[in-house]
């Protein structure tokens, strides 16, 4: 960690905090920890919802989630969603609809079978569909399609306007081009942070950088940064009201390594997922690469998500591709974001390294760290993202 040191000063429980990054984990401490009392600056290096949040699929989705912690948290995040719904936050906001994984090759099939056992121990709804009943529900589909899984009560919310909806829901004051330079250290806390702007102290900390979190940490070795192009097409109401839910295709299961024993993902990964938009439009992707770019489409990506994508809809061909788009997710080398208290700072936090998991994830994360912050016992166990398996010893001046 990058710091400075400064007279101590005296505990007291949190009147004020900072938080760095004004991405969907940000917004969501800020607004959590606003609806305690507590008065949250928040810094941003550029604007809110400018990097992974502002260029991410939306998905609010257990389906592919591999069974464990990750999916225990995303069934928490859906149902965190739900409840945000009907209390009219994001009521107009999150469209809730399912999940149909389709397989179209037989290794594919086998892969979803035994991905669909897991859903089922972990409580989700997952209904098999054979090719003849998967045709009959979703009969856009290409004959391509020999099986899927339809999983149910999933949802989809675009990340940046869930950003801003809990910004300003939160109260906080928002500081833009206001990177964070370094720490301000005084026995054992965070008193503050170093900004170009000058100084700035509070009684919390939290850090939810994504990408810029790996710097201040100290962290370049654990926090990694995966590419990720998306498409959106123009409308095509007919079509997308034909679709009666968002489509994965197997492929995207592999690509995020979800079937045993895979090891190391490939430089580049290509994971199709089909997104009806409440717009008419469709969101197509995507991949998953570790190198070139960041910021920049390539025809290769595109070109081989168009063909994936028209060879399980067809009527895709009809429609025109408006914008393609990169962003950049912040990953972790172990696949577990970091979530927790800071090793050895008693009052300084860090939730990062969601890489395709934050919108699903943000706002219970958000929540579970203002509790952490405001004493209280946070909804779900947290001891896997514990940033300690990074960070011991590792907090250095």
């Amino acid at each position: 960690m990058k710091s400075i040191r400064l007279h101590e000063i005296s505990g007291s429980p949190p009147s004020t905090a900072i938080v760095i990054g004004s991405g969907i984990v940000g917004a969501a401490t800020a607004y959590y920890l606003g609806k305690r009392g507590v008065a949250v600056h928040l810094l941003e290096a550029t604007a809110p919802a400018a990097e992974a949040s502002g260029a991410a699929d939306g998905a609010v989705s257990v389906a592919s989630k591999r069974p464990g912690t990750m999916m225990t948290a995303a069934l928490r995040g859906v149902a965190l969603y739900r409840d945000l719904a009907r209390d009219g936050l994001l009521a107009d906001l999150y469209k809730t609809r399912s999940t149909f994984i389709i397989a179209a090759s037989q290794a594919e099939c086998e892969l979803l079978e035994k991905h669909r056992e897991a859903l089922l121990d972990a409580g989700v709804k997952a209904v098999a569909l054979s090719r003849q009943a998967l045709q009959k529900r979703f009969q856009v589909l290409s004959p391509n399609a020999l099986m899927g899984v339809e999983v149910h009560d999933e949802g989809h919310a675009i990340g940046y306007e869930i950003v801003h909806r809990l910004v300003k829901a939160s109260g906080a004051f928002v500081h833009r081009d206001t990177p964070v330079r370094e720490f301000v250290e005084a026995g054992g806390r965070v008193a503050g942070v170093v900004t170009p702007k000058g100084v700035m102290t509070a009684d919390a900390m939290v850090i939810a950088a994504g990408g810029g979190s790996a710097n201040l940490l100290n962290l370049d070795n654990v926090l990694i940064p995966r590419k990720g192009q998306l498409l959106v097409t123009e409308r095509a109401p007919a079509l997308n009201r034909a679709m009666p839910g968002a489509i994965m295709s197997g492929r995207y299961l592999l690509s995020k390594g979800s079937q045993k024993g895979t090891g190391a993902l490939p430089s580049r990964g290509l994971g199709l997922v089909i997104d009806p938009l409440r717009t008419g439009q469709f969101l197509i992707g995507g991949t998953r690469e570790d190198f070139g770019d960041r910021q920049t489409n390539d025809i290769d990506a595109v070109r081989r998500i168009l063909l994936a994508a028209v060879d399980l809809v067809p009527g895709l061909a009809d429609v025109r591709l408006l914008r393609s788009f990169a962003g950049v997710r912040t990953a972790v080398i172990d696949g577990l974001p970091l979530i927790g208290r800071l090793p050895g700072r008693e009052n300084a936090y860090v939730a990062t390294g969601f890489e395709g998991d934050g919108i699903c994830l943000g706002p219970l994360t958000g929540k579970t760290i203002a509790q952490m912050i405001c004493g209280e016992t946070p909804e779900f166990d947290l001891s896997d993202f514990d940033p300690a398996r990074f960070m011991a010893g590792k907090v250095a001046a």
